[in-house]
């Protein structure tokens, strides 16, 4: 499981006519692949929970999300295990199947929300996102490395 997380002043979002958007926080770009299982889930959830990568009063990289009563927009993007190693156009096969990208993608967004102000993305869906990227601070988190 993938989690690529940028930090943002705000995000806006919107799918059709579907809109949503948040202040302060970071987008968490969320990948699964075909074989993540619930020890994947917890190490992300965790990381996403505890990660911290706000500035304290010193400047220092030194606080959580929950420091900076900070948002989550949480976007499904399969094509983090997108693979160009063999070819210029990408393989999606390590990607996980719709079903089982959909259960830990709403899962996480339901774990999330019990402490923090979620939003987010269609899943599946053609998505336009803008951001204003505070740094540029991105980082990616890999259930497996």
């Amino acid at each position: 499981m993938r989690a690529l997380i940028q930090r943002v002043n705000y995000a806006y979002l919107e799918c059709q006519d579907y809109q949503t958007s948040i202040n302060n926080g970071f987008i968490v770009f969320l990948g699964i692949k075909d074989d993540d299982n619930l020890e994947d889930y917890n190490f992300i959830l965790k990381k996403i929970k505890s990660i911290r990568i706000f500035s304290d009063n010193e400047g220092k990289i030194n606080l959580n999300l929950k420091a900076v009563r900070g948002e989550i927009l949480l976007v499904s993007q399969f094509s983090l295990y997108g693979d160009v190693k063999r070819n210029n156009r990408p393989s999606f096969t390590k990607s996980a199947s719709k079903e089982l990208a959909l259960k830990y993608y709403e899962k996480l967004y339901h774990d999330l929300k019990k402490e923090f102000s979620v939003k987010k993305g269609v899943f599946g869906g053609h998505m336009h996102i803008t951001y204003l990227n505070d740094g540029p601070f991105t980082l990616m988190i890999d259930s497996r490395e």
